[in-house]
């Protein structure tokens, strides 16, 4: 058994991976089509999008998928009302009349989703753009002083 150093076997395990030259992901710049969520072999779609998509987004929920909510929340409600109205006196009415304050309560919490998601597609340019500004101001107040600091 031969007992080596450690350069010696640092110097193994750098030419080992030398020889395996793994390229599977390289920072210097993106791939011809695009940015990918994945860039080794089984690579993800692309994970891009632009303020426009997300604006566009934001609308259909607040133009379609709020309005539609409101309007079906609001169908149901007449429809039980009176079902429950002709119940009245009934234990029936009294199982619609609950049936309603959960449905009421489910519309409410699926209206504030949709309002939650529309309002967070909107200011994701933003909120994304505080934390590169954050990031920025963060690094800037450790770093040192350079000579090309006078060429910004």
């Amino acid at each position: 058994m031969t007992i080596m150093g450690f350069d010696e076997e640092w110097a193994e395990l750098r030419a080992a991976a030398a020889e395996r030259d793994s390229t599977s992901m390289q920072l210097n710049r993106l791939p011809e089509d695009g940015p990918l969520l994945g860039s080794g072999p089984g690579g993800g779609p692309l994970l891009a999008s632009t303020a426009s998509e997300k604006n566009a987004a934001a609308g259909v929920i607040e133009n379609e998928l709020l309005t539609s909510t409101k309007k079906a929340g609001g169908h149901a409600d007449e429809s039980n009302a009176g079902a429950a109205g002709a119940f009245d006196g009934w234990a029936t009415a009294t199982a619609l009349k609950k049936v309603q304050t959960t449905w009421d309560g489910q519309v409410k919490t699926l209206l504030g989703r949709l309002g939650r998601e529309r309002d967070g597609l909107r200011n994701t340019a933003v909120t994304l753009t505080g934390v590169d500004v954050d990031r920025h101001d963060g690094i800037s107040a450790i770093r040192t002083p350079s000579a090309m600091d006078d060429y910004r």
